[in-house]
């Protein structure tokens, strides 16, 4: 049972009586009428051969109120994409899907650099940052909601929970973020929540104070979580990172752009389990090594721009301000496990918080070697500036390939 903290600083939601999902959905049917719902499902292709992605697509055939499904498909040939076609046809909502490699939205992509407006790297940046201009394109949502692809505890009340505070016609919410126990096969799970971006923020709010932009992320009940919902118009001004960075990124734009009265969280469900990334300890460019990397260079960016100064000395102090932090909470998640009955291996998440503190230096170093760096994905606000038909554009070359246009 959830309980009914409020920390003051971004409204809390949470799951006090169980409400049937039945119950939720006639408000969003209503609700939908004023505020339409779009949801964006970024994919890879080799997630519809897996179980999540199959039983989502299930749920959500039964989830009346969606005006609009918007799936984002990577790394996906010709033949693929029309078995994702297949694939996805059993949805009764209105459904688009964006062939990113494909030959019309690779065109606009090669367009897009010529301006130096397109994302660098592939990834999920890249494709929910696709997805969001056809949904602006598209119009048919006043409210857009966005969660993986890869839950395997998925329910569809958990999308009527996201949606539900920035849908509601009389709440002036704007943004709404998901938060669980990352809890499943009797395991305490979410490392990377738990063991480097809470003692992070802890350290920093140690070394620089507690600093409007530290407390409002320590607010957050699971910062790193896949799920979120927004009003369509928060989605023209934020600029997306391209990289591992990306939930923190968005945090940080809406709290950029928005008053934190505007802003909420959401308790989405009892237990939450998605496909695990591997530590990758021996491989930066992998799993959660160069996660934590990511993540860490995305905060210490988002510092300077509030004034912080970064030094050589200070980020080897953070590391072992961090570090001594991390060990005291491994101490606390250990006796909150065996209370619960769960397994927490002591050894794995001690050689994790190593790891991670080793990548905070290391991210330290690569921010002060490399000041201007520009990892976000520019707003489509810039991009309409520039290229004001492209969104358009985006829109037919979506609807040519969904007709099966070659």
């Amino acid at each position: 049972m959830s309980d009914f903290h409020q920390n003051g600083i971004i409204t809390d939601f949470h799951n006090l009586t169980r409400r049937p999902v039945a119950a939720l959905e006639a408000e969003l049917c209503e609700f939908g009428r004023r505020r339409p719902m779009s949801l964006i499902l970024p994919s890879l292709f080799s997630e519809l051969e897996g179980p999540a992605l199959e039983a989502i697509v299930e749920e959500l055939r039964r989830v009346p109120y969606l005006a609009e499904v918007v799936i984002g498909l990577d790394r996906a040939d010709r033949e693929q994409f029309l078995h994702a076609r297949k694939f996805f046809a059993r949805l009764p909502q209105r459904h688009r899907i964006l062939w990113n490699d494909g030959p019309r939205l690779r065109a606009l992509d090669a367009e897009l650099e010529e301006h130096g407006l397109s994302p660098r790297e592939p990834g999920k940046g890249r494709n929910v940052w696709f997805c969001a201009g056809y949904v602006q394109a598209s119009a048919r949502g006043a409210v857009v909601g966005l969660h993986d692809c890869d839950i395997l505890t998925y329910d569809r009340g958990l999308l009527a929970r996201l949606f539900y505070p920035v849908a509601h016609p009389h709440f002036n919410y704007e943004f709404c973020k998901g938060y669980y126990p990352r809890i499943a096969e009797g395991k305490l799970n979410g490392r990377v929540s738990r063991l480097m971006v809470t003692p992070l923020l802890r350290a920093l709010k140690q070394m620089h104070g507690p600093l409007p932009y530290l407390q409002y992320l320590d607010s957050y009940r699971y910062p790193l979580s896949g799920e979120f919902a927004m009003r369509a118009e928060v989605l023209d001004g934020i600029r997306i990172p391209a990289d591992w960075g990306l939930e923190i990124g968005v945090l940080s734009e809406v709290h950029r752009n928005h008053s934190t009265k505007r802003l909420c969280q959401v308790d989405l469900a009892d237990a939450y389990d998605h496909k695990h990334q591997p530590v990758s300890e021996e491989d930066a460019s992998a799993g959660l090594n160069r996660m934590s990397l990511d993540i860490a260079k995305a905060l210490y960016r988002k510092l300077a721009t509030q004034g912080v100064t970064f030094s050589a000395e200070g980020f080897r102090t953070l590391k072992a301000t961090y570090y001594r932090l991390a060990l005291d909470l491994i101490e606390a998640y250990h006796h909150d496990a065996v209370m619960n009955g769960l397994a927490l291996d002591r050894h794995a998440e001690e050689r994790a918080v190593e790891l991670f503190a080793a990548n905070l230096l290391e991210a330290g170093n690569a921010f002060l070697d490399n000041p201007g760096e520009r990892p976000f994905i520019p707003s489509w606000n810039r991009v309409r500036s520039a290229i004001p038909d492209l969104l358009s554009r985006l829109h037919d070359a979506v609807e040519a390939d969904n007709r099966g246009e070659v």
